[in-house]
Order: C-alpha cells, then structure tokens, then sequence
C-alpha cells in the first residue's frame, strides 16, 4: 500500500475552523439549527466542530446530537463479518422544523447520508437538512448527493481508500490516500 498524506497538523486544524467561519455565515446564532454527527467516524468531526464554535464569542449553546445509522444502511444484511454492533444514538431534542447540518468525515457513495436522513425522520421532520463533510471523493457517488461545506475534494478511484485520522482517537489529525501498489 502506498500512503499519501493529503492534510495534517495545523493545515488540518485551520480546514475545522473554515468550516466553523462558513457555519456561522448561514446560521448566525443557530437558534434554528442543530448539529448531527453521524456514527461512527462523524462524531468526531461533528464534535469537534461544536468545540471550535464554542470558542467564538457571541454563540449560544448548540444543540448536538450523534445519530446511529446501522440498520437504516441498505446494505445491512450483506455484511459477512458476523453480526452487526450498533453504535448508539444520542438526540435529546426534536428536529421539527430545524436546519439540521449532518456531519460525516468522508463523502463517498453517498448511501451512508441516504440511511442518515431516513434514520433522522424518526426525531421530526426539519425544514431543511444540509451536509458538513470533511473529505468529498466526488467521482463516486452512487446516489445524487452533494456536500454544502466541504473540508477538502479528492478525486480518486474505487480501488483507493481515504482515512481521516483524528487525534482524540488515533493520537493525530490526518487525512491518507491509500492506493494498492502495480507490482508489474
């Protein structure tokens, strides 16, 4: 395997805070709006943000919950590793009429936002949904789904795999592009 190091240390960290300073152009205050991280590797980015906007002066409390998707995948059934482990969701209030911004480390095919909007009706029905991503593989979606905040763009293919590291986990904030070797 070949590793490409895309984004690290304080280049990762200044991507959060962008992020952060585009949140706060569209929801101002975010008296209407909700922050969701969806499990597993979204809620690291969806707390982390949350930390970030804490720290900016003027911001009320955010409304910040954590939504399990396992068994909204459409996919479930196909896995042949054994029975499946939930993660657990954590939503203390109601999403009606809310913006609600869905956080997810990486865009792919699109199907894990698909099972995350239909497993977030169960908690009302928003005004609108929007999605925070920090990396968009964008030639590989598999459902029309786009990104309204982008950390990054990468173009790769199938066969390569992107890994966000982050340090409250895996001891270090990185971003990897793993590609299979040609031994030819």
């Amino acid at each position: 395997m070949k590793q490409s190091i895309l984004l690290e240390g304080q280049k990762f960290q200044i991507t959060i805070q962008r992020l952060c300073h585009q949140l706060i152009e569209n929801h101002v205050d975010f008296s209407e709006s909700v922050i969701i991280g969806i499990q597993p590797r979204g809620i690291y980015l969806g707390r982390r943000i949350v930390e970030e906007l804490k720290q900016i002066p003027g911001l009320p409390e955010i409304a910040y919950g954590e939504l399990d998707i396992t068994f909204f995948r459409d996919d479930f059934r196909r896995k042949d590793s054994g029975p499946l482990v939930p993660s657990s969701t954590h939503i203390d209030f109601i999403v009606e009429g809310k913006k609600v911004i869905l956080m997810d480390d990486v865009l792919w095919t699109g199907r894990t936002i698909r099972a995350a909007m239909d497993a977030l009706q169960a908690f009302g029905r928003p005004a609108k949904i929007e999605l925070l991503v920090l990396v968009d593989r964008r030639f590989s979606r598999q459902l029309p789904i786009e990104p309204d905040y982008i950390g990054m763009q990468v173009d790769s293919i199938d066969s390569q795999k992107v890994i966000v590291s982050w340090k409250e986990v895996d001891t270090y904030d990185r971003i990897t592009l793993l590609t299979e070797e040609d031994h030819k």
